[in-house]
């Protein structure tokens, strides 16, 4: 079951706004609606999910529907039509005394311009909502100076928000929704006032705290860069309605719509796509009991000069580069086992093509794609890093359904009969 379950979530502003709903649904645009009736679809038909300990933003030029959106969670907005739940409990069908729980409890909103209370201190402001809870004066204070030193504000307790920078008293306001403890943060462009250093400063700030508290996080930007860099996954938005779901990567790798392709266009692809886009199966792998011949004849004729070297596990053990097998022959070296070089890189499936890019030209084997135990995944060959830096779509009609590349999949050689071939 999802945390948060969205079903045809719609709102039209007006005095008729059963007509606005009747009108969409009959595929109406925004501007139809408008002229026709006066009414204003402002969000229209909208659906998606939200997992426990998801970072989920929404994302949407102005007018777009997205702070609407957020605001129909907890019924801030009364919805016209579609339902909200809850870990399975419809928003919609409580009382106010249980939504008013819920929205001390259970989720905690973050705002755009702090919603800070000037004549309370730092500490009572980030205790606000143990307040509303019932919670005791010392517990209150406990809680909210823990939250306050999370956020890099210890000491800050007994000061007031008039001595403090705009990102420090964003700071208060995410340490007001970590003291409470709510399951879900909603967080309404909470960094777009701020300049742009101390933005960055805020996103990594809450990259931290996710990464600690594992919260369910949805977050409103009209940030592209922002929701890129964030975003486990990223809704767009347009004129009230969703236009794409899915990853930072499956958005721009693979834009749904015009629309989107050209919101995309100008990203930096570098530091957003990773390693497992680009990552090929290796041609070929060899174990340590190969002999130096063998190697060499792969090398020869696949036009290479290293290939990994992997256990049973398939763990890496090193290289077997050409200098070296061609010394080792010429010794009568029955293996390879003692002739391996560690000059190679490795990285993981989630490494950003810009990191692969400072390294990828360093070495003489394609960048290696391991799990945390060491197995070898995937190779990264510098003409895969460009092709997808480059935005080549075509990629994808060469990627099997588990994602590797299959044109660089070799046909197995008759006499490499230790090399450990990947069949096509």
């Amino acid at each position: 079951m999802s945390h948060i379950d969205v079903k045809g979530l719609t709102k039209v502003f007006g005095n008729h706004p059963e007509r606005g709903v009747e009108l969409a649904r009959q595929g109406k645009s925004k501007d139809e609606i408008l002229a026709e009736t006066g009414q204003v679809l402002a969000v229209n038909d909208v659906s998606f999910d939200v997992d426990q300990g998801e970072m989920f933003v929404v994302m949407g030029l102005s007018g777009s529907g997205k702070s609407t959106v957020i605001r129909m969670l907890n019924r801030l907005i009364e919805p016209t039509s579609g339902t909200v739940d809850l870990d399975g409990e419809r928003i919609s069908d409580m009382s106010m005394s249980r939504l008013r729980e819920v929205r001390a409890q259970k989720m905690s909103m973050v705002f755009q311009h702090f919603a800070l209370f000037p004549h309370r201190t730092v500490g009572d402001n980030a205790a606000y909502g143990l307040k509303i809870q019932g919670v005791d004066e010392a517990e209150r204070r406990e809680r909210a100076e823990g939250a306050l030193a999370r956020v890099g504000l210890s000491g800050w307790f007994d000061r007031y928000p008039s001595e403090m920078s705009g990102g420090m008293k964003q700071r208060v306001g995410i340490a007001r929704g970590l003291a409470t403890d709510a399951d879900i943060l909603l967080m309404d462009e909470p960094f777009s006032a701020l300049d742009p250093l101390i933005r960055r400063d805020m996103q990594d700030l809450l990259m931290e705290l996710q990464a600690e508290l594992s919260r369910t996080v949805v977050f409103i930007t009209h940030d592209l860069n922002e929701a890129m860099r964030i975003g486990d996954r990223i809704v767009v938005m347009k004129d009230g309605a969703v236009v794409q779901v899915g990853t930072g990567e499956e958005i721009i790798h693979d834009p749904a719509t015009t629309y989107v392709a050209d919101f995309v266009a100008d990203v930096d692809r570098s530091r957003v796509l990773t390693a497992s886009l680009a990552m090929h199966e290796p041609s070929a792998t060899f174990g340590p009991d190969a002999t130096p011949r063998e190697v060499l004849d792969h090398l020869d004729t696949s036009e290479r000069n290293g290939v990994y070297v992997v256990d049973d596990d398939n763990r890496v053990l090193g290289v077997a580069r050409d200098q070296e097998m061609a010394a080792a022959m010429q010794a009568n070296a029955p293996t390879i086992r003692d002739h391996l070089v560690d000059a190679y890189a490795t990285a993981s499936p989630d490494t950003l093509l810009d990191d692969l890019s400072a390294i990828a030209a360093r070495h003489t084997v394609s960048i290696a794609v391991i799990d945390d135990e060491g197995h070898l995944l995937g190779t990264v060959p510098r003409p895969a890093l460009l092709r997808a830096l480059a935005g080549d779509r075509r990629m994808d009609a060469t990627r099997g359904s588990d994602g590797p590349a299959r044109d660089q999949v070799e046909a197995p050689s008759e006499d490499a009969t230790t090399s450990r071939e990947v069949p096509a």
